[in-house]
């Protein structure tokens, strides 16, 4: 008898104590009922902060590339600086708080989204069907389709003739990546997580050619001799636009009357103007830039 009372008396403790810890995992729930921390919102398994809440912190997240230059790149005083970053510079002045900028590769872009660690990409990010399933793209600010860099000497031309043989350099989780998987199946991959080692590679002759997207390729054979774009333009051409976590209503509307503003005072053509002209030159303005979120 003795060990059953004491049986009970543990299983009375252990209801007590499981009952203690769910009232505590409630008071700590935001008001939208889940257990997300009260300055985040939830889009099923994604975390996001609202408009509303961004402005109260006094910061928005904002993920650039650090070593993609001309369009987001860190200079020699640790700055960040580039045609994304101009961009991201003008949205956090208007939303009125600071822009924290958070270094991101190609293939953690999405990722960075989804887990709340930035609340907007500025990436060089290029809008397709498959990303706009994870993601939810603003009004473009740019054209962009893909091209192919290769050595003056060995210039390639057309991918129909290469071989196994002749690995192709492309950054992980890129739109050339996904490109060259659907539509040249026999192609060998050489894949790199960053820009600058991709372009180390095609350097150090690791690859036949670089496969990227037109606009980084064009500057990289302006930047060192002995490369051409023997391919300026493969594929269709696409669009470049910001990214906000998928759910996000407020900020992606705030985004997009941002854009539309900014194009009546052709903010986007300044912004080329200032940081991408002694790379691509005037010739390549109004081909590239977007204003307003219209497409041509």
């Amino acid at each position: 008898m003795k060990n059953l009372n004491r049986i009970a008396a543990i299983g009375l403790a252990l209801t007590i104590t499981l009952g203690l810890t769910a009232c505590s995992g409630a008071s700590t729930a935001s008001t939208n009922g889940s257990a997300e921390p009260a300055d985040t919102a939830s889009s099923g398994d994604e975390t996001y902060r609202t408009l509303d809440e961004i402005k109260e912190s006094g910061e928005i997240n904002i993920g650039v590339f650090s070593d993609k230059s001309p369009f987001g790149y860190v200079d020699e005083n640790g700055d960040y600086q580039g045609y994304d970053v101009y961009f991201a510079d003008k949205l956090a002045e208007d939303l009125g708080v600071k822009a924290n900028y958070i270094s991101t590769e190609a293939a953690n872009r999405i990722e960075y989204l989804q887990t709340g660690k930035v609340d907007v990409i500025l990436a060089n990010f290029t809008v397709t069907d498959e990303r706009k399933e994870e993601v939810d793209f603003a009004l473009p600010y740019m054209n962009v389709s893909l091209g192919v860099v290769s050595p003056s000497d060995s210039e390639v031309t057309s991918l129909d003739n290469l071989t196994k043989n002749a690995p192709v350099i492309v950054i992980s989780g890129t739109t050339a990546e996904t490109y060259l998987i659907e539509n040249y199946p026999d192609l060998t991959l050489q894949k790199y997580d960053t820009y600058a080692n991709a372009k180390n590679a095609l350097e150090n002759g690791n690859g036949v050619a670089w496969v990227n997207d037109n606009t980084e390729v064009i500057a990289f054979a302006k930047d060192n001799s002995g490369f051409k774009v023997g391919i300026p333009s493969l594929g269709s051409n696409d669009t470049i636009a910001p990214a906000v976590t998928k759910g996000n209503a407020t900020l992606l509307d705030w985004v997009n009357k941002e854009i539309q503003t900014l194009g009546k005072d052709q903010f986007f053509h300044k912004d080329y103007e200032e940081t991408l002209v002694d790379t691509y030159g005037a010739d390549y303005e109004e081909e590239l830039v977007v204003e307003g979120g219209k497409t041509k």
